[in-house]
């Protein structure tokens, strides 16, 4: 087998192997040339090559987003390494394994005018839950050591000895933090960076290892639920008549079904989900937006918790946190081992347990003793709107919102939906999904820049078939995305073109204006029709529901090629029908 010549290259490869780091996302340049070959050259690793930092380190993230497993992204040294960046931020708020290799030149050669070169230590440290800076194996035993490196050898007088003690010295410290680095992104779930000193020449290879490094793990314990702070929890439990529990973002399966059952058929219980919760029953309020949008003072202050538990990811609806923060509950609680985000400034409570984990204590030892109309009032609540949500749609024209009611009614069983931001998501929140379905979204930062190329990543880790559905400034910004050759036949795209940024309509400004139209909704005349034959996707078009209706008939059956279905909706009637959406379902 080939290897790089040198041995740090060697120990990166080699210890990505030993903890089962099998996919390696690779951008082309000369600094990483030994880590690229090391891994390139051994069939244990799935190695994907794509040009475009920022997309390789979103598709790298989509695969962990369904793996749950470290993915590792390597570049070469200078501006590369700060395209990661939204990627990295997006891994560090949803808890994603992001592994960052990112090769660098020897200290001698930075800040002394080189090109591709910047001060790569430590880039990431606001964003990123563990920071490596390896050092540079030594060449020859010519070399002189650095100044820190001295007084751990001062006894060492033969040159030769010295040399070897040295090297032995750097070998072991670049395995320490590596290690470390490796387990971290692995048990806390999150982005690790590692940056790996490189000197020429570097394209250098041999048959044969020169290093032999050790796994080492970390004794990471999982955090035991405090008794007394449960006890505290269930003694609140039973004096409150109306608990509220807000799931935000949530991977598939992370619930136990009987812990769901038992929350759903708790009188004094309201269980909000979101698109993203990945969470359904019966009893559960899906559609938030749907209940809270048409509230008065008077209806806030009855919905108002005195319990709200919160768990699961960031929060996509605005108008919950709103109310929320204004008529914030009695006691809150968060439920999640790593974090708690006090979102609503009214936190008491940050129980430092999975879901599962906590419920799995708590609710066997709750009786459902409280007496409570809280379910039954705000269930009615939710059938009346749902009545009139469906007549609306029916009245409407078409639009951004009758296209999500088709659209979302057409997706195949079992299948992924990623979601864009902004306005995918949110159209998305108003409608109740089919509950086999598993949906996604990058919600940790909410960002457009990654949309497409997350997407294309989870589409290459699972053998579902995914589909993205995203709007049109979210899909052009990430346009490099298609620039991919792992895009699967039966990767689906839906591209909401409404000729702008629709969402900015719905925010308040002064719209209709030269100055809205230039700098804020940006309004344009693109279309993805070049783009897919330059991508060899398949491209189809919709302009009214009829076409819409009739493109789907097929969209999701096999093909040859990947496909694109670009939707046109009227950009200046969007706004309307969605604000006016409010106003009819009170």
């Amino acid at each position: 087998m080939i290897h790089p010549k040198i041995p740090l290259a060697q120990t990166v490869v080699q210890l990505c192997k030993l903890k089962n780091i099998k996919h390696i996302v690779i951008s082309p340049g000369s600094r990483n040339a030994p880590l690229t070959l090391g891994f390139t050259n051994d069939d244990f690793f799935n190695c994907y090559s794509i040009v475009d930092e920022r997309c390789a380190a979103f598709f790298a993230l989509g695969i962990a987003q369904q793996i749950h497993e470290p993915v590792a992204v390597l570049c070469t040294s200078g501006s590369a390494l700060l395209n990661y960046y939204p990627a990295v931020s997006e891994a560090f708020y949803s808890d994603i394994p992001l592994v960052v290799l990112s090769a660098d030149r020897p200290k001698h050669l930075i800040g002394i005018g080189d090109g591709q070169t910047i001060n790569q230590k430590d880039v990431f440290e606001n964003h990123i839950i563990y920071s490596a800076n390896l050092k540079l194996d030594l060449k020859d035993e010519n070399r002189i050591p650095e100044r820190e490196e001295l007084p751990i050898f001062k006894s060492i007088e033969n040159r030769l000895e010295r040399f070897l003690g040295l090297q032995q010295g750097i070998q072991s410290y670049n395995e320490d933090e590596l290690n470390k680095a490796l387990e971290l992104s692995r048990f806390k779930k999150g982005p690790v960076h590692v940056n790996i000193p490189f000197d020429e020449p570097l394209y250098e290879t041999v048959d044969t290892l020169s290093v032999n490094p050790k796994v080492q793990t970390i004794d990471l314990k999982q955090q035991k639920i405090d008794q007394d702070e449960l006890k505290d929890c269930i003694d609140e439990w039973y004096v409150a008549t109306k608990k509220m529990i807000l799931v935000g973002v949530l991977p598939p399966n992370q619930i136990e079904q009987q812990w769901l059952d038992e929350l759903a058929n708790d009188d004094s219980v309201l269980v909000f989900t979101e698109t993203t919760s990945n969470l359904h029953h019966p009893n559960f309020f899906p559609s938030i937006d749907k209940i809270i949008a048409p509230l008065d003072s008077e209806s806030f202050e009855a919905l108002q918790p005195d319990i709200l538990v919160t768990l699961g990811g960031l929060v996509v609806s605005k108008k919950i946190k709103a109310f929320l923060r204004t008529y914030k509950p009695k006691h809150h609680w968060h439920i999640d081992a790593k974090k708690a985000n006090d979102t609503f400034f009214c936190l008491d409570k940050h129980i430092e347990a999975t879901p599962n984990d906590f419920f799995s204590q708590f609710l066997p030892k709750i009786s459902h003793v409280t007496k409570s109309n809280y379910f039954n009032i705000w269930d009615l609540v939710k059938q009346q709107r749902h009545k009139k949500h469906l007549a609306y749609v029916k009245q409407i024209a078409f639009s951004d919102f009758k296209a999500f009611s088709i659209l979302l009614k057409s997706l195949p069983n079992a299948t992924i939906l990623q979601l864009g931001n902004s306005s995918a998501v949110r159209y998305a929140q108003l409608f109740n999904l089919n509950p086999t379905l598993d949906v996604f979204c990058n919600r940790g930062t909410s960002g457009i820049d990654g949309s497409t190329s997350t997407a294309i990543g989870c589409a290459v880790a699972k053998t579902k078939q995914t589909t993205l559905i995203t709007g049109d400034l979210s899909f052009f910004y990430d346009s490099n995305a298609l620039w991919n050759n792992y895009i699967p036949k039966n990767f689906r795209i839906i591209l909401i073109n409404n000729q702008g940024g629709g969402i900015f309509r719905i925010l308040p400004g002064h719209k209709n204006t030269e100055n809205f139209d230039y700098f804020f909704e940006t309004k344009h005349q693109l279309t993805a029709k070049q783009l897919c034959e330059m991508f060899q996707f398949e491209y189809t078009t919709a302009h009214d529901e009829e076409q819409l209706e009739t493109s789907l008939k097929t969209f999701y059956k096999k093909s040859k090629h990947p496909r694109l279905l670009e939707v046109f909706t009227p950009r200046t009637i969007n706004d309307e029908v969605l604000l006016d959406y409010f106003n009819v379902i009170k």
